[in-house]
């Protein structure tokens, strides 16, 4: 699955494709509103409170868009516990939050944002990689 994550607070707006590039779904979230919804490719619209509901039933797994928008970053979100290992250079290597487990790398040693991402999770696990960062 291929994500494209526009994140603008209060607003997200996530798209999910296949891999042949077919819209699987498109999910957008008011932070401010409480509320997310999901549009999925043969029409069928559901809404909730909060993305891992939302993200649960539309996508069958628990996606932290809450928690991504401090991890991409190699930041905890406020308001939970949470380890972190810090490499050479100092920069956040591994972050464990919620039960969640992102592992960062680094394009070169001198990068200060990541490349790529490892999300995972007991069952699941994301690859997250970053075309652009604005």
């Amino acid at each position: 699955m291929h994500f494209a994550w526009s994140h603008r607070p209060p607003l997200d707006d996530l798209a999910v494709t296949s891999p042949l590039g077919q819209t699987v779904a498109e999910l957008s979230g008011d932070a401010v509103l409480r509320r997310v919804e999901v549009r999925t490719a043969d029409g069928q619209r559901a809404e909730a409170a909060d993305w891992t509901t939302l993200t649960e039933r539309a996508l069958g797994f628990p996606l932290p868009v809450s928690g991504l928008v401090a991890w991409i970053r190699g930041s905890p979100h406020p308001g939970a516990a949470y380890t972190r290992e810090i490499d050479r250079e100092g920069r956040v290597s591994v972050l464990r939050q919620d039960g969640w487990e992102v592992v960062y790398d680094y394009p070169d040693v001198a990068a200060r944002r990541p490349l790529r991402l490892r999300i995972m999770y007991p069952e699941f696990e994301i690859r997250v990689v970053v075309d652009e960062w604005r």
